[in-house]
C-alpha cells in the first residue's frame, strides 16, 4: 500500500511539474498570438499563478541585471545611490497597484476578470521585456555608441510590445471591446494615482500621529522631571 502511495505521489509531482513547465512555455505563444493566447490563458486554464510569479521574478531580475551589466555608454548607474529595495519596488509596486486598480474599476462595470486573473495576464504580458532586454544587456557591451540606435530601438520596442499585450490581456480577461478596453486602461491609470494618493495620505497621517504622541510623551517626561 505504501509503495502504491509513493508511486501516486511521484506521478502527482511529475504532473504538477509538467503542468508548470507547460504554463511557463505558454508565455511564448501568448506574446505572438495575444488574442487567442490570453483567452485560453484564462478561460481554458492554460496559465498558472506559479508561472506568473516566475515571470514577475524574471522581470525584476532583468531590471536589476540591466542596471548592473549594461554598458556605461547606454546607462550610467551610480551604485552608491542605488537602493535595491527601491529598484524592486519600482517594478512590483506599479504591478500591484495596476492589478488592484483595474480590478476595482472593472468590477463596477461588468468586468469578468478576477484579481488573480488580472495579475496572471499582466505577468504573462511582461514576457517580451525579459526575452528582449536580456540579449540587449550583452549587445550593449559589444556595439559602439554610433550603433546604439539598434539598442534603443529594441529596448523601446520591448516596452511597446508589453503595452500592446497588456491591452490584449485586459480585453480578453474582461471580455471588453477594444475601445472599452482602452477607456478602462485610462480609467485604471487614474485609479492608480488615486490609490497612491490615498496610501501616501494614510501613511502621512500615521506618521504625523506617531510624531504627535512622541512629542507628547517627551513633554510629559520633561514636566515630570
Amino acid at each position: 500500500m505504501s509503495v502504491m502511495t509513493a508511486k501516486l505521489k511521484r506521478i502527482g509531482q511529475r504532473q504538477t511539474w509538467d503542468r508548470f513547465i507547460s504554463s511557463l512555455k505558454y508565455s511564448l505563444y501568448v506574446i505572438v498570438h495575444p488574442v487567442d493566447g490570453f483567452w485560453d490563458l484564462i478561460h481554458e486554464k492554460r496559465g498558472s499563478l506559479a508561472a506568473a510569479d516566475i515571470l514577475v521574478l524574471l522581470t525584476l531580475l532583468t531590471h536589476v541585471w540591466k542596471l548592473q551589466f549594461t554598458s556605461f555608454q547606454f546607462i550610467q548607474v551610480h551604485w552608491e545611490r542605488v537602493n535595491i529595495f527601491m529598484e524592486a519596488s519600482s517594478v512590483l509596486v506599479p504591478l500591484f497597484v495596476f492589478c488592484v486598480s483595474n480590478w476595482g474599476v472593472t468590477t463596477l462595470f461588468d468586468g469578468k476578470g478576477r484579481l488573480s486573473q488580472i495579475y496572471m495576464g499582466t505577468a504573462y504580458a511582461l514576457t517580451p521585456y525579459i526575452i528582449i532586454q536580456i540579449p540587449l544587456i550583452f549587445l550593449s557591451n559589444i556595439v559602439t555608441v554610433e550603433e546604439g540606435t539598434f539598442y534603443w530601438f529594441f529596448s523601446d520596442f520591448s516596452l511597446a510590445w508589453v503595452g500592446v499585450l497588456m491591452i490584449a490581456a485586459i480585453m480578453m480577461i474582461h471580455a471588453y471591446s477594444f475601445g472599452k478596453t482602452l477607456w478602462f486602461m485610462i480609467v485604471s491609470a487614474f485609479a492608480m494615482l488615486v490609490f497612491i494618493f490615498i496610501v501616501l495620505l494614510f501613511f502621512s497621517m500615521i506618521s504625523d500621529g506617531i510624531a504627535y504622541f512622541i512629542s507628547l510623551g517627551r513633554e510629559i517626561l520633561f514636566r515630570l522631571n
